[in-house]
């Protein structure tokens, strides 16, 4: 393995080129509200919405960390994703109902809508 060529810069380049454009181009399309953009207007089907549940939960912590536990302390590691499922299934059944009811997109805007401002405010740079 050598340093980067030419082509590997080039490659990157017009990657990075390709993102931002295409994050100009969504950018620049009608927002028309807060749901428009966390719901993406309410237009996906559920397999959409499910592979970017999957997709948001993915991390490098699966790819590295958890292989590395399986190879040190075998198949129990696996335990952890099976919790993963169940706190999910109480996620669904519980929580999402009550953000449903009180029309809020966002977890700090729950906490402003149920405790108010400053408690949003305080979630938020907690989460940062």
């Amino acid at each position: 393995m050598g340093a980067l060529g030419t082509l590997d810069f080039s490659i990157i380049a017009v990657y990075l080129a390709g993102t931002i454009a295409l994050g100009i181009y969504f950018a620049r399309r009608k927002q028309t509200s807060p749901e428009g953009y966390f719901l993406a207007g309410r237009d996906l089907t559920w397999p959409f919405i499910g592979l970017s549940l999957f997709a948001t939960n993915i991390s490098t912590e699966h790819f590295v960390g958890l292989a590395a536990d399986g190879h040190r302390l075998g198949l129990v590691a696996g335990g952890w994703e099976w919790m993963a499922s169940l706190c999910l299934i109480m996620l669904a059944c519980v929580f999402a109902p009550q953000y449903l009811r009180h029309k809020v997109f966002t977890i700090p805007e729950f906490f402003e809508k149920r405790y108010g401002s400053a408690m949003r405010m305080s979630l938020t740079v907690y989460f940062l």
